[in-house]
């Protein structure tokens, strides 16, 4: 492989580097959050098992069909979030994936 040919790669490679970043979350001028993540989880998944042992303690034989349905689909949800902030994984954009594989091509 020639250098122009690399030259070519390398500049599509930074090309889709730059065309293709990561989805980053908006900030929020919130003054009640807590300075890093973790304890923001933290501080969420405590609050997740408060309003689920109120639901838990709550005498449901007063409440009509609507509101067991609402509260059921409350647990439900505040259950989906605690599954989904447990996943831990490795996230990648298109862009370094097509980085990565460009790259093994070039080595191989």
């Amino acid at each position: 492989m020639n250098v122009k040919n690399m030259l070519r790669v390398a500049a599509f490679a930074v090309v889709m580097a730059i065309a293709l970043p990561a989805k980053s979350n908006p900030i929020l001028a919130d003054s009640t959050m807590p300075a890093s993540t973790a304890d923001a989880k933290e501080l969420r998944g405590q609050q997740m098992l408060q309003r689920l042992q109120e639901i838990r303690d709550m005498d449901k034989s007063t409440l009509t069909k609507a509101e067991k349905k609402e509260l059921r689909k409350e647990v439900k949800e505040i259950r989906k979030e605690a599954r989904r902030d447990e996943i831990k994984g490795i996230y990648l954009s298109i862009g370094a994936v097509i980085i990565i594989v460009l790259l093994l091509i070039l080595i191989l």
